[in-house]
């Protein structure tokens, strides 16, 4: 294998905390472009492997921001109700 093969990131652990923590749709298209980073990698394709490994680490990044708006939010509407609850 070539050296600028193996230092492609597949963000692969990534990808799967961000399915199961935090935004399961983003998390599952990361998953499956962190795989077809590995597949590309494998079989020398090194352009599709650098392609796949920026839009797994986008959609990792939004997945996370997205996740934690929602739970943000989601606290935000517990405490609000807890408050007015009489």
């Amino acid at each position: 294998m070539d050296p600028s093969q193996r230092n492609i990131p597949t963000y692969l652990g990534l990808s799967i905390f961000n399915m199961l923590c935090c935004c399961l749709p983003m998390g599952i298209a990361a998953l499956i472009y962190s795989l077809r980073v590995e597949n590309a990698s494998s079989i020398g394709d090194v352009d599709r492997a650098s392609s796949s490994s920026r839009t797994a680490r986008t959609l990792n990044i939004m997945g996370i921001v997205f996740g934690a708006i929602f739970i943000i939010i989601t606290i935000v509407i517990y405490v609000v109700l807890l408050k007015n609850k009489p």
